[in-house]
């Protein structure tokens, strides 16, 4: 937790994850308008402003703007030094990480532990987060590793406006959806 509080993912990593129940999500996306990025209810009109996203996640929103490159070239170099290790994929130009990968690397850490030891332990916590909580992909199994750079200092991490991309991430994929 001291280095999670130290990135200011604390309040985030609090935030429980549930099943989604696939016909009240359908529900929801019958009624959203890409337009004016609202849901139209028979109550009336609503939506989720970066303020419920600031306040929901406890994550900044007017800070630098999140923005990670689409493609990394090293991803393997990437990986081996803000993780300490990469995944053993067959090919070395990987763009995401899975979490089954994530979980059995990170969950348990050693009693004698190093400080890079659990600071890489928590980057892929964050990982885990967002690409599991706060902007998770379709299948919900794995986090795109455009994220990773921007966790390389985790004294740095809180200088991101985390809520306003995921606010921008909910709003883009309600509209594809």
């Amino acid at each position: 937790m001291p280095y999670l509080e130290l990135a200011g993912f604390r309040s985030a990593a609090l935030t429980w994850t549930f099943d989604l129940r696939n016909d009240l999500m359908s529900a929801l996306v019958e009624r959203w308008r890409p337009e004016t990025h609202t849901f139209y209810l028979s109550c009336g009109e609503c939506t989720v402003t970066l303020k419920d996203v600031a306040l929901h996640f406890g994550l900044p929103i007017d800070r630098s703007v999140v923005m990670g490159v689409s493609a990394i070239a090293e991803p393997v170099t990437l990986c081996y030094s803000l993780l300490g290790a990469s995944p053993d994929d067959d090919e070395s130009n990987f763009s995401d990480l899975k979490f089954t990968w994530l979980k059995a690397n990170f969950e348990h850490l050693s009693v004698n532990a190093t400080e890079e030891e659990w600071m890489c332990a928590a980057r892929a916590y964050i990982m885990h987060i967002i690409g599991g909580v706060l902007m998770p992909n379709s299948n919900n199994n794995r986090v795109h590793l455009q994220y990773l750079p921007l966790l390389a200092d985790l004294r740095n991490v809180r200088s991101y406006s985390w809520g306003f991309a995921i606010l921008a991430m909910l709003y883009h994929e309600s509209g594809k959806a």
